[in-house]
């Protein structure tokens, strides 16, 4: 059943739902689906070349970001973010397709910030206003669109990353489930930068299962393979 923060007739964009003021679990619900916060055992990539590069990106990012305005939104995602997924690209067969169109009905339209296709999938989005709460439900949305448009059988969960610039956080869906998970730790950049590259292939490379155990709670766990 529709909640009230939908009004009949109103066509809604992704970044509609960043602004709706309500929780994460009510926005899910609206649309069918279930939302928790949980640890997520992500696989993490066991290339060599993998920590060469991301120590080389650090550097970088330590030498170029003090001589940088970071004061907009535009500046931080390409100053940090867009950097990021370049080096992704050189170790992994991936593609990304930048402000990728999606329409599925009045509620679900919009454009992905970047949409990386490998062996999974994985939507990256910039949190608007440096929220990464609310950027968050932004990115259930797109990751629930994208979930109508595949097909049945596409692997059983969809990745989804919001970042602020100097802050990462990852969440899944979980088809066969209609269930969203929000990973309950985040990671900094420049800090966690090897952290961050690391579990971006090691998605793009692996699927998932339930695992339990993570401080009383089942953990969604992302085997190495």
């Amino acid at each position: 059943m529709d909640k009230p923060f939908f009004i009949e007739g109103k066509k809604y964009t992704f970044s509609d739902y960043f602004d709706f003021n309500c929780s994460s679990e009510e926005i899910a619900n609206a649309l069918g689906y279930s939302f928790d916060t949980r640890c997520i055992d992500f696989p993490l990539s066991k290339k060599n070349t993998d920590r060469t590069e991301t120590m080389r990106l650090q550097e970088d990012f330590y030498q170029i970001l003090p001589k940088v305005s970071l004061n907009s939104e535009m500046a931080k995602r390409d100053f940090m973010i867009a950097p990021v997924l370049w080096t992704v690209i050189r170790w992994v067969k991936a593609k990304i397709s930048v402000e990728y169109p999606i329409y599925v009905d009045d509620k679900l339209s919009g454009s992905l910030d970047y949409l990386i296709r490998s062996e999974q999938q994985l939507v990256v989005i910039e949190a608007k206003k440096g929220d990464l709460d609310k950027g968050f439900n932004q990115l259930m949305a797109e990751l629930i669109a994208l979930n109508k448009i595949e097909g049945k059988d596409f692997p059983e969960f969809l990745y989804g990353a919001i970042s602020i610039g100097e802050l990462w956080r990852f969440g899944v869906l979980e088809r066969n489930k209609n269930a969203i998970h929000r990973d309950l730790h985040t990671y900094r950049v420049p800090e966690d930068l090897d952290q961050i590259f690391l579990i971006i292939i090691g998605i793009l490379q692996n699927g998932a299962h339930l695992h339990g155990g993570c401080l009383g709670q089942e953990n969604l766990k992302v085997p190495t393979t």
